[in-house]
């Protein structure tokens, strides 16, 4: 076993996760995690593709979109459950979209740095996205306060640009300082081969900001190259560019039918090119946890 496979990998997912209704059935029926259930996760696939190759790998459950600090909150009491199981001391966290900015939340505002040795986010807003702003500046803001009676809706106001740049103000000299290693990989796909129903989101996005996900910007993902303390040290934070096009979807691994290359061959084509093209995201995840820091 190689160092950097002594400690946990904890796969945080991001805001509205899709596949909501099969958690809570989950939950409800206190149903084990199994190889085969492992196929319909939001992160499909990956949890048991590190498992094979010597990795433990943990999911967790945050809130479907509630506040970023709510959310942060059960992150944290989640990698706190998988330590005390693990009787380990630190994790890597590996997350998605909004789940980077929770991960982020929780090592800053609740004084998890020293339980998180790295931080890897895909496809995470940093900046903030201009979807959250256009959105919520066109009426979105009545919806989810009327929505709000039925269900907590308060983490899509933690996606503004300005909410982002606060707490990036704030947290920079803390992040600066701290231990954890933090790597971005950021993602961009052409309009033909984005999921539909990414392509309105992804048009305004392309307009405004250029390269995107169907979510979130290029530039966003990145977040920034250093991280400067108030005493002048300074941190790199390594900027990668995820290996081959992928947009928001399949940057968890699943494939959807804009990835085929040439459609005509029928179903059977179809399908051989969705498991490569899913096998492809998961070795993105393994090469990532091969490569993290060795402890």
């Amino acid at each position: 076993m190689s160092a950097n496979q002594n400690l946990p990998i904890v796969l945080v997912h991001g805001i509205a996760r899709f596949d909501i209704l099969h958690e809570l059935l989950k939950k409800k029926l206190s149903l084990p995690e199994t190889e085969a259930e492992d196929q319909i996760e939001y992160f499909k696939g990956i949890k048991s593709h590190l498992e094979a190759h010597g990795f433990r790998a943990f999911h967790t459950n945050q809130d479907f979109a509630g506040s970023v600090n709510l959310r942060a909150t059960q992150l944290k009491s989640r990698v706190n459950e998988i330590l005390a199981a693990e009787a380990g001391d630190r994790v890597h966290i590996i997350a998605h979209s909004m789940g980077g900015l929770d991960a982020r939340h929780m090592i800053v505002d609740m004084e998890m740095a020293d339980k998180v040795a790295s931080l890897t986010t895909i496809g995470s807003p940093h900046l903030g996205t201009i979807l959250a702003d256009h959105v919520l500046d066109e009426g979105g803001v009545f919806l989810i306060a009327a929505l709000r009676q039925v269900i907590n809706l308060e983490g899509f106001e933690d996606l503004r640009s300005t909410a982002c740049e606060q707490f990036n103000q704030r947290a920079e000299d803390e992040e600066a300082r701290n231990a954890v290693f933090y790597q971005t990989y950021a993602s961009s796909e052409d309009l033909k081969l984005v999921f539909l129903p990414l392509v309105p989101s992804w048009i305004f996005i392309q307009e405004h900001e250029g390269r995107n996900d169907g979510l979130a910007s290029f530039r966003t993902q990145q977040w920034k190259k250093e991280l400067t303390a108030n005493n002048g040290g300074r941190k790199p934070i390594v900027q990668k560019e995820f290996p081959f096009p992928a947009d928001h979807l399949n940057e968890i691994g699943w494939w959807d039918p804009q990835e085929a290359v040439n459609p005509i061959f029928g179903f059977a084509n179809l399908f051989k090119q969705a498991v490569e093209y899913e096998r492809k995201v998961r070795d993105v995840y393994l090469d990532i946890a091969q490569n993290l820091p060795a402890t």
